[in-house]
């Protein structure tokens, strides 16, 4: 089966088309190898799919006869993405909440002391 056919199947990607979009772009890699939307895949091969600012670790179990159910996922792949990346993603997102929004002008005098006090308790230097 074609590795983007495959990434379609177990619902990696929501359409076949940016399955293939992504194995261009270089976002999908098979035993750390850069591939082309047409390679075939066999099972026991290692993929690595970056989706999401995450690189997902999948490992081919099985191949699907068609698109399969979300609760049959499991039987056709095995997901060894180590939980750190899911954290640093949650640090990600809640620093991003913290973020001053667009337009909001300068940073107060209140901000600029929030600001050096987590930059004096998380020792970064200027």
């Amino acid at each position: 089966m074609r590795i983007d056919k495959y990434l379609w199947a177990i619902r990696m990607f929501k359409t076949r088309s940016i399955a293939t979009e992504a194995c261009k772009k270089g976002q999908v890699k098979i035993n750390s190898n850069n591939i082309k939307p047409a390679k075939d895949i066999y099972i026991g091969e290692k993929i690595t799919v970056r989706k999401n600012q995450i690189n997902y670790q999948l490992e081919v179990l099985d191949i699907p006869p068609s698109r399969v159910g979300a609760k049959l996922v499991d039987l056709y792949r095995k997901d060894t993405t180590p939980k750190e990346v899911f954290e640093h993603l949650e640090l990600l997102k809640q620093s991003k909440d913290y973020y001053r929004q667009k337009g909001a002008g300068r940073p107060s005098k209140k901000d600029r002391r929030d600001i050096e006090e987590y930059q004096e308790n998380n020792n970064f230097e200027n």
